[in-house]
């Protein structure tokens, strides 16, 4: 396998090294294709054919969890994503980081497969001597390889399909969808995994001070399009002290803004980073199995201390004389004053031409039309676990408690919900205190993914088990078929 590595890095082109790398993923994928048959019955109702799982969402998580399925010999999946093809998630859309925060041999879409790691992509594209010499993986190189890992695999997207509702009709899932032209599509399923992303618990936070102050096109969220060079020569201000807020002050400035003066809440930028010490066998993949109260502390202890800046963002944002940080320095309001965006913090006023918001995130499934619904029924952290004294969190407790295999769990299991949340699964971001890092984190995905993937499986198998006794019942093709002595 090296030497087959090593002969795609040298004397081929970037064109021939991946298609050599192609082939040999689908080899792979060959040799290990034990069983060799789908195993979930066909359904439809009325003549509508029924999905065994839909997925919302293209992104890295949505695309692992097909795999998975895929590996599991589970293939009426179909994955929607609202984005055009090559547009899903946010790695060349609202990303401004130069390259991912994780390490570069971070492993995870590829599901244990060496071939199918952004490694192999890596030096077929570039060459064994490129990776070699790579800090970390470029976004744009992580889109690309998210292209190919979803072309390579043949898996099932449909693109500009925008998740509108979901309602539960005689124990199947109705699924609403739009396309961009307003038209709706309809379809059924078994099974609905979220995987939305960060915000897909909930929506993007503005605070109510800026939104209702400001003229709409003189603030945004880092998670918005930007027209960076039409800040050029213009007095920005940002307010966040995540690795977001940092990664926005630096493009712009890099964009030829006059000024960028970062504030945050904070006493002290944060300078550790939980992932890296999360980024361990034994938690990335039992975390989920810890008592409630054990999973409190951690998770309460890792929102605290949020992610920095990476030391090369940092100094993106610090080489530009032009960039000040503000720490203690909060903002509690905002006014237009002729043309001046006027904020002001505990140590006075400040005024800037355009202002960027790196606030994160409100988890509230109220807040998202498809989720808005069937919200109310939701159960939450604080619905179901009690903190110690002195270790409340309004954040943690927003988030929903999840059963085992990411489904929601009603409040009330007399709920006429319940069965339809038991089959939704919830692969977004605000799964992480319940499950860890999954979905929504490179870090953690590989662990998360076969969790769901193997909790789905169990759960379509053990709803047809009457089935499946059936089929084997009926199950008549003789392997022994002649008594007679064998031809001489």
């Amino acid at each position: 396998m090296a030497a087959d590595h090593d002969n795609r890095s040298t004397g081929e082109t970037p064109e021939e090294r991946l298609a050599a790398l192609d082939a040999q993923v689908r080899r792979d994928l060959a040799v290990i294709d034990y069983p060799r048959h789908d195993w979930t019955p066909r359904l439809t109702r009325d003549g509508e054919p029924v999905l065994d799982v839909a997925i919302v969402g293209a992104g890295q998580g949505g695309l692992a969890t097909a795999f998975a399925l895929k590996r599991g010999n589970i293939s009426n999946v179909r994955i929607f994503d609202r984005a055009s093809r090559g547009g899903e998630g946010p790695w060349i859309t609202f990303a401004r980081m130069i390259t991912l925060r994780t390490p570069k041999y971070v492993t995870g879409p590829d599901l244990g497969i060496p071939d199918l790691t952004p490694r192999a992509w890596y030096e077929a594209r570039y060459g064994a001597e490129a990776w070699e010499n790579l800090d970390k993986i470029p976004r744009g190189d992580w889109q690309s390889y998210l292209d190919w890992y979803r072309a390579v695999l043949d898996l099932p997207v449909e693109n500009d399909r925008t998740f509108t509702h979901v309602a539960w009709e005689d124990g199947l899932l109705r699924l609403t969808f739009v396309d961009a032209e307003g038209r709706e599509f309809r379809h059924l399923a078994r099974k609905l995994v979220l995987a939305t992303g960060i915000d897909g618990g909930g929506r993007w936070h503005v605070p109510d001070f800026i939104r209702e102050a400001l003229p709409r096109e003189r603030y945004a969220h880092t998670s918005e399009p930007i027209d960076f060079a039409a800040l050029r020569g213009k007095r920005i201000g940002v307010l966040g002290a995540g690795a977001s807020a940092f990664d926005n002050a630096a493009t712009a400035l890099e964009e030829g803004a006059a000024s960028v003066a970062l504030c945050l809440r904070r006493r002290v930028i944060p300078s550790v980073n939980p992932y890296r010490w999360m980024e361990n066998a034994g938690f990335l993949a039992h975390f989920s199995a810890l008592s409630d109260t054990l999973r409190w502390r951690f998770m309460r202890h890792i929102y605290e201390l949020n992610q920095p800046p990476p030391q090369d963002t940092f100094w993106r944002c610090r080489r530009h004389p032009t960039f000040s940080y503000h720490t203690g320095c909060g903002w509690t309001g905002a006014r237009m004053e002729g043309d001046d965006i006027v904020v002001r913090t505990p140590d006075g006023e400040m005024r800037f031409d355009f202002v960027i918001i790196g606030t994160g995130f409100a988890v509230d499934m109220a807040l998202r039309p498809e989720t808005a619904s069937f919200a109310g029924s939701v159960a939450l952290w604080r619905d179901r676990f009690t903190p110690p004294e002195g270790e409340d969190s309004a954040v943690l407790a927003a988030h929903p408690y999840l059963g085992e295999s990411y489904q929601f769990l009603p409040r009330d299991a007399a709920d006429p919900l319940a069965p339809m949340l038991a089959n939704i699964h919830n692969f977004t971001f605000s799964a992480t205190p319940s499950m860890g890092l999954s979905g929504a984190s490179i870090s953690g995905m590989r662990f998360g993914v076969e969790r769901l993937a193997r909790g789905l499986g169990r759960d379509l198998f053990v709803a047809d088990g009457a089935w499946h006794l059936e089929q084997l019942l009926n199950y008549v093709t003789p392997e022994l078929v002649s008594l007679d002595p064998p031809d001489a």
